[in-house]
């Protein structure tokens, strides 16, 4: 009894390198769409945090004894929006995410013994080319806009 080889028929090579030049774009599309998503959650993890930060700062110092209410001067609401945006109470640092100011904090009282303060933030990913006025063309003539925005809000009581 002789063996038998196996031959593979000359039609069938390069195949699988064609196969994986088609199919290559549609991988690296999907790595980037979960990297751009990871960014996105770890950014929305840091403005949490730092709206945290921020409230805790606040409400450590917004009680008001002899009003038995809390008092939010502008120096402690600016203040916090640098707390919330830079870490620290002054006005000096780098932002804890790039492009975030003061400007989008809020900084409010809620009923006479909370304080929330609010991040508003918008997200732009990196496949629009760092602006977030980008759109991509969608499906049926509908564009589809690259800006995501998000939001952290954290209440806490003032001590």
């Amino acid at each position: 009894m002789r063996l038998q080889t196996f031959k593979q028929p000359q039609s069938q090579q390069g195949v699988a390198m064609v196969e994986f030049t088609l199919v290559l774009p549609f991988l690296l599309l999907l790595l980037l769409t979960l990297g751009e998503f990871g960014r996105m959650l770890y950014q929305y993890n840091v403005l949490l945090q730092a709206s945290r930060d921020a409230d805790r700062f606040v409400a450590s110092q917004a009680w008001n004894s002899t009003l038995g209410a809390v008092a939010l001067s502008d120096a402690l609401k600016a203040q916090t929006r640098n707390v919330a945006v830079y870490g620290v109470p002054a006005n000096t640092g780098t932002a804890v995410v790039s492009g975030l100011t003061t400007a989008n904090v809020d900084v409010v009282t809620v009923g006479t013994d909370h304080v929330r303060v609010t991040i508003t933030y918008t997200f732009c990913p990196v496949i629009g080319g760092g602006s977030c006025a980008g759109t991509i063309p969608g499906f049926f003539g509908n564009q589809i806009a690259l800006s995501i925005p998000l939001v952290a809000t954290t209440v806490m009581r003032a001590l």
